[in-house]
C-alpha cells in the first residue's frame, strides 16, 4: 500500500534559558513573528506554504537543529527511511524519533488529516 510524506519543519531545539533569545533571533532573521503554539514549548512561523520554522524549548539536552517529516503512515515512512540507512531511536504514539546515517536526529510525525492530500507530498509505493 502506498503512503505519502513531505519535509515540513525545521526545528531548532534549545535549553530553556536560551529559548527567548532564540525566538527573538529567528523572528528577526526570518522576518516572521514566531508565536507560541498550542504546545507551550514551541514557538513557530510558516516560512512557506509547506515549511514551518519551530523553536522548541528542551527540558534537557544540548542545542541542535532537526527536521520533521509529516506522513499519512508513520510505520511505512519509518520502514522506508530505515531501508535508506536511518535508525529508529524511539517510536511513540503518533511519531518516531530517528537518526540519519551520520547520527543526526529527525522526526517522522503523523500528518494532520488532509495536510498531504492536495499538497506537494511525495507518494511512495
Amino acid at each position: 500500500m502506498s503512503h505519502r510524506s513531505m519535509l515540513t519543519a525545521i526545528v531548532i531545539d534549545v535549553p530553556g534559558e536560551q529559548h527567548a533569545d532564540e525566538v527573538a533571533f529567528w523572528s528577526g532573521a526570518t522576518g516572521k513573528d514566531l508565536v507560541r503554539l498550542s504546545h507551550p514549548e514551541y514557538h513557530g512561523a510558516r516560512l512557506s506554504s509547506t515549511l514551518v520554522l519551530l523553536v522548541q524549548e528542551l527540558g534537557e539536552g544540548a542545542s541542535r537543529v532537526h527536521v520533521d517529516f509529516h506522513t499519512d503512515d508513520v510505520d511505512a515512512e519509518v520502514d522506508r527511511l530505515i531501508a535508506l540507512g536511518a535508525g529508529l531511536v524511539d517510536r511513540l504514539a503518533d511519531w518516531a524519533v530517528m537518526r540519519d546515517p551520520a547520527g543526526l536526529p529527525f522526526c517522522v510525525v503523523q500528518a494532520p488529516p488532509g495536510e498531504l492530500d492536495d499538497g506537494p507530498a511525495i507518494t511512495w509505493p
